[in-house]
């Protein structure tokens, strides 16, 4: 050993050393963080199946992949800072001597060939993701970034070290060539050589070059480890445990869409007969009450702003970010962790639970975060406020959109229901949709005894439940279906078209009452339960004695297919619920019903967000549309599972949007560009706001919004009434 490699073998221990240390202290820091989360016992069920699928996601990227560029040069970069750890690793053996190598693999050329070209593709991919991070810059002139908020000098640093470390590899093993210490062959390495053949025959090349790598390598780690929020670099690390832990392994994607999580305390679900809010956790008040898969969330999320990118709230204008709500509460949970993990917190009843011996030690700065209401205006020192939470319509584009899993909508739910439960804080204009709820048992307050009107001139007999021996489906018409004048224009058309295709339905009429979706996603669960309850009841005894796959329910409204048979099982209803479009496609596929007659004038269709992205189901309407227009049927831009949200879920259908560009506005222009002159929805909600839209940009004459059933009708059917134009003013 030389004197050069004397010298490189102290520094790369001695940095090596204080880098581990650190290291080991931020580990053990973000540990500490996350398990003062709530328990959430039911993460660890079915190991299988969540190593399954984190490997799927992980190795083959099944998320990132929906960027294909992107995602394809994140796979590469991925890979190499896996991989390619071992060489971080041989490189110690390279400080000692210019000759050394990984013992036993080091001389394999499979191992130099694999390494080489894993190396070639990581420059490319790293280079390929800096290009794209200056192209989206936040500072760039026009158009909105999906890296506006996120701690830009953060990115930078990580991509640089990436660029780095690669090239220096690719450095050692030029110096190993020009000294001829390297033991794989040209056709294997040629980029090795190549670097080999433009530098000098230097003997302690290796060495150096092999100490720069290193102090790059642990430069980098010491970063992170005094940047514990540090999500760009930490999430190397935390998305493999926060997708193995992600809420549902089976799902497709996301696994935060579809049905929430019900209300916990202490992790186990709340019993509303026997819950006492001085005793038992009502939503979330304090960032400790999220659980610690919450707290997981926060930590691990990467600033890369895909859930930014494509939430309808921030393209128009409003204040909510999924991303830069996450990044509060993630800073917001570190700032106050000295406070709570010295004893310190409030109890549900607001009081202190820490003592003055345990928090006299605590930093100033943290005792001052631990006062911050966590829902609040700036004038408050809010962590989140007002404006943010209600923004949201749970359209789930965040949560498709995540790499890492996050489910924002459910965090978001969370602190609704406190707001809603405790402090009774929530957009004065959705009191009245609530109120109607409990007493009306529809958020319109229509009577109950008009809840069969719909059936009101149609030439055949609609049956009731409990007037017929026997049925096949039960329709759930739906308070919109039933109440909302364009909505009961879509009840006529799927119930005309059951008729028609000779399938034995019937209808709940007076006894079907809301399904609660509205309440629930505002943060209402009281409310929510109790109308689920009923319907629960009601359901049950509708199709007493049957077997789960005999208990079909149809639904026209995708907000109610999606509690009957997302939600209603977590309270002993157990059925198979389709959606009308699905019924629709099945019996025009098998030659019941029979579309003659294409509609004029070109169709574009609009995604349900609850129809979509929270329950997958993309092709059945396009088929219907596919057989009514014989495949005259024109995509929007955003289209499937990057849908544009029309403003209506989370409950928003019921409150006033004061802030930015019209949700639907945004939606019905890019409808109207695609030059189709009907906009078919499957969503009564959809249909409401994107009529609004039409009407609002004054083309209610040119353009009309038309469910997938009426659309199928008038090509069945050409004289049937229920296509007539659907252009009536919005209920209220």
């Amino acid at each position: 050993m030389g004197s050069v490699q004397i010298v490189t073998t102290i520094l790369a221990a001695a940095i090596t050393a204080v880098a581990v240390w650190l290291a080991v202290r931020a580990v053990m820091k973000m540990t500490a963080v996350i398990r003062l989360g709530q328990p959430a016992p039911e993460r660890f069920a079915d190991k299988g199946a969540r190593t399954t699928k984190m490997l799927v996601e992980t190795a083959g990227h099944t998320r990132m992949l929906k960027w294909s560029v992107v995602g394809a040069a994140h796979w590469f970069v991925m890979v190499g800072f896996i991989v390619l750890s071992l060489l971080v690793l041989e490189a110690y053996f390279e400080v000692v001597s210019p000759g050394g190598g990984l013992p036993v693999i080091g001389h394999w050329t499979v191992f130099g060939l694999a390494t080489e070209w894993i190396g070639i593709l990581g420059l490319v991919g790293i280079v390929v993701l800096m290009a794209i991070r200056l192209r989206n810059r936040p500072t760039r002139p026009g158009g909105l970034s999906r890296f506006t908020g996120s701690t830009m000098w953060q990115g930078y640093f990580v991509e640089w070290v990436v660029l780095l470390v690669l090239i220096f590899g690719f450095v050692i093993r030029g110096f190993k060539v020009a000294t001829d210490h390297f033991e794989y062959p040209l056709w294997a390495t040629p980029l090795s050589h190549a670097v080999g053949a433009a530098l000098p025959d230097w003997s302690a090349g290796v060495s150096v070059a092999a100490l720069i790598k290193i102090v790059i390598s642990m430069t980098w780690l010491i970063v992170i480890s005094l940047n514990v929020t540090m999500g760009v670099a930490w999430h190397r690390f935390l998305a493999f445990p926060n997708i193995f832990f992600k809420r549902d392994p089976a799902k497709p994607a996301g696994s935060g869409l579809g049905p929430l999580r019900p209300m916990t305390s202490e992790g186990k679900p709340l019993d509303f007969e026997e819950a006492d809010p001085e005793s038992d956790q009502f939503g979330v008040a304090q960032v400790e009450q999220f659980t610690w898969k919450g707290l997981l969330d926060f930590s691990t999320c990467t600033e890369c702003g895909r859930c930014q990118s494509q939430c309808p709230a921030w393209n128009t204008g409003k204040p909510l970010s999924p991303k830069l709500l996450v990044l509060s509460l993630r800073d917001h949970a570190y700032a106050k962790a000295p406070y709570l993990l010295a004893g310190g917190g409030k109890d549900l009843a607001g009081e202190e639970k820490g003592t003055a011996e345990q928090l006299a030690g605590v930093d100033v700065l943290a005792m001052a975060e631990a006062d911050r209401p966590l829902i609040g205006t700036a004038e408050e020192g809010g962590v989140i406020d007002p404006d943010v939470l209600w923004s949201c319509t749970t359209c789930g584009a965040c949560v498709e959109q995540c790499p890492v899993d996050i489910e924002h909508v459910d965090h978001i739910v969370d602190m609704r229901r406190y707001q809603v439960l405790i402090e009774s804080s929530f957009p004065s204009e959705a009191g009245v949709m609530l109120r109607n709820l409990e007493n009306k048992g529809n958020p319109w307050g229509a009577p109950q005894n008009t809840r069969e009107d719909w059936t009101k001139g149609l030439d055949f007999e609609v049956p009731r439940v409990g007037e017929v021996d026997d049925f096949e489906y039960l329709f759930w018409v739906g308070c919109a279906g039933a109440f909302e004048d364009r909505a009961k224009k879509t009840t006529r058309a799927v119930a005309t078209l059951l008729n028609e295709a000779g399938v034995s339905f019937a209808i709940l009429g007076e006894g079907e009452t809301c399904t609660g979706d509205p309440a629930r996603r505002i943060g209402n669960e009281f409310v929510f339960q109790m109308l689920a309850q009923q319907n629960v009841e009601t359901l049950n005894e509708a199709f007493e004695g049957r077997e789960k796959a005999t208990r079909k329910i149809v639904a026209t409204c995708p907000h109610c297919f999606n509690t009957l048979g997302n939600e209603y099982g977590q309270l002993g209803g157990e059925f198979e619920v389709v959606h009308h479009t699905q019924l629709l496609a099945h019996l025009v596929s098998a030659g019941k019903l029979t579309p003659v007659q294409p509609v004029d004038g070109g169709v574009t269709y609009h995604d349900p967000c609850y129809l979509g992205r929270h329950n997958r189901i993309f092709a059945a309407p396009r088929e219907v549309l596919g057989d009514s227009m014989q495949g005259e049927l024109t995509e929007m831009p955003r289209n499937s599972e990057r849908s544009f949200c029309c403003g209506a879920g989370g409950a928003r259908m019921w409150m006033e949007e004061k802030i930015g560009k019209r949700i639907n506005v945004d939606r019905v222009e890019e409808a109207m560009s695609t030059g189709a002159k009907t906009i078919a929805v499957g969503c009564p909600f959809c249909s409401t706001m994107l009529n609004d839209g039409v009407n609002g940009k004054g083309a209610g004459e040119d353009v009309e919004v038309v469910d997938v059933a009426s659309v199928l009708l008038r090509s069945v059917k050409p004289e049937a009434p229920a296509g007539e134009k659907e252009t009536a003013p919005a209920a209220g």
